[in-house]
């Protein structure tokens, strides 16, 4: 089966996401294609489409027709009934709707695919330079950031309630968070001073939570060269699977999975993580940071 074992073809029913399915299809696809030395351009003619969209398709960035699967296996010369109704069902999995398909009206499509790849994470390692990690944020401080978009009130609200579902299946296990925050972002004045002080302090209370490790990167300890800005890296349980590094920009985002890309951000995310404080001392860092808020001088 040209690498992919039977259990490896059952494996996408339980890997989650519609997202990650598709990676993994498209994924298997791409080792059929290479090893039977087919080009990009030959198997985009048998699907009648371009070498653009056979691209896609190997990266798993868009959805793929069931036909268009069966047919990439007929010029691949894949027979084996077992091999072609795991691939075919794999293709059916991927094209239905995720959870987040409910808030596709405030939901550019690029973070849609972030979504995705989040839910079927089994860790994350994560660096923020500008804000609070999304998963990490209260209701009010996620409010205030959303705010400074200057988005509508009824889309405010809608991101607000997606990103408590988010934490809600966060909390609810199954993903690992190693969140490294700059001290910037966590003494830059989003909303209120009080909003400010009920986000530190809700670090504080889930700091200690199994499957969340917090630290924070003090300010000039973090040189550019290692990180130009935010990012994460999403690691995921599948072996076919790889890594994925997550670079949000203004309107859209990047996905890089090449290994050498991946490979240098986990460097800089190493170096990060050796320049921070240890798990132990991030309580009394953000303490400290606590006690320079207006109204709350005494550290707790």
């Amino acid at each position: 089966m040209d690498g992919m074992t039977q259990a490896d073809a059952a494996r996408p029913a339980s890997a989650g996401a519609p997202t990650v399915l598709r990676v993994l299809l498209g994924t298997q696809l791409r080792r059929l294609r290479e090893s039977r030395g087919i080009s990009a351009a030959e198997a985009a003619r048998a699907i009648r489409g371009s070498e653009s969209k056979i691209s896609r398709i190997e990266l798993g960035r868009n959805a793929v027709r069931e036909v268009d699967v069966a047919d990439l296996l007929d010029l691949y010369g894949v027979t084996a009934v077992a091999e072609r109704e795991s691939l075919l069902n794999l293709a059916g999995q991927a094209n239905q709707p995720g959870w987040w398909q409910h808030y596709q009206d405030v939901l550019p499509s690029w973070f849609q695919t972030y979504l995705g790849l989040e839910q079927s994470a089994e860790l994350i390692r994560s660096y923020d330079t500008l804000f609070v990690p999304g998963l990490l944020q209260t209701e009010e401080y996620s409010r205030a950031v959303h705010q400074l978009g200057a988005f509508p009130g009824t889309e405010t609200d809608r991101m607000v309630l997606l990103r408590k579902e988010r934490q809600r299946r966060f909390a609810a296990g199954g993903l690992r968070l190693w969140a490294v925050i700059d001290e910037i972002a966590l003494r830059r004045p989003v909303g209120t001073a009080d909003i400010r002080r009920r986000q530190l302090e809700s670090l504080l209370e889930v700091a200690a939570k199994p499957g969340l490790t917090i630290q924070v990167a003090p300010f000039g300890t973090a040189p550019t060269y290692a990180a130009p800005g935010s990012f994460s890296i999403l690691s995921f349980a599948a072996d076919d699977l790889p890594d994925v590094v997550y670079i949000e920009q203004l309107t859209t985002a990047l996905y890089l999975d090449k290994r050498d890309h991946v490979d240098r951000y986990a460097q800089a995310m190493d170096h990060l993580i050796a320049r921070s404080t240890g798990a132990n001392e991030t309580p009394q860092f953000i303490r400290a940071i606590l006690a320079d808020i207006p109204g709350n001088e005494e550290p707790l």
